[in-house]
């Protein structure tokens, strides 16, 4: 009874984030951190940051992965399960509400307005995962080296996400090796 209970909750919960994440993976990164960690405490910020990131490296959807980690460190196979398919559950809904009516409406200003306010909405929660983020992840001067590296790889020579994370791995391996 008790672990369904903790089943149940996994359920709702994800249910809830995936309701409110628009802008994929790293816009929910905030309502992760409300939920999962100060609300929920079944992470710590440390432990939500792993598990994204390791969500981003892994085949799928960041936001679905997390949920999948999080949820078989709660519960095991069936936790796993149980918050994924919470976290899928409300878009699986909302995708067959907008489908059938998208037609119909996409072309009022009101809905392009409403849009557009979400997309800057998106935009500053990824700002703050950022924020979030690199204060976990900047603990001293190589780990400084590395994040203006990233930033001059990727906005100013336009690498490969693929190429920068093994750089920065390679980087961080062979960096802390020497010391």
């Amino acid at each position: 009874m008790k672990k369904l209970k903790k089943l149940l909750d996994l359920f709702f919960t994800f249910s809830k984030i995936g309701l409110f994440t628009f802008g994929g993976g790293y816009a929910m990164f905030p309502i992760l951190q409300k939920e999962i960690v100060e609300k929920k405490k079944w992470a710590t910020n440390e432990e939500l940051g792993d598990y994204c990131a390791i969500g981003q490296c892994t085949p799928g959807v960041i936001a679905v992965n997390t949920a999948t980690f999080v949820g078989e460190n709660i519960c095991g196979i069936s936790g796993a399960l149980v918050a994924t398919l919470g976290f899928i559950f409300p878009a699986l809904i909302v995708i067959q509400i907008i489908g059938a009516f998208i037609q119909n409406f996409s072309s009022l200003e009101i809905i392009q307005y409403a849009f557009s306010g979400i997309r800057v909405c998106v935009s500053i929660l990824i700002l703050q995962t950022i924020f979030n983020l690199s204060k976990q992840a900047i603990i001293d001067n190589i780990t400084m080296f590395i994040f203006f590296g990233v930033i001059l790889g990727s906005l100013f020579f336009n690498i490969s996400p693929v190429i920068i994370i093994i750089i920065s791995a390679l980087s961080g391996i062979y960096i802390k090796r020497k010391k």
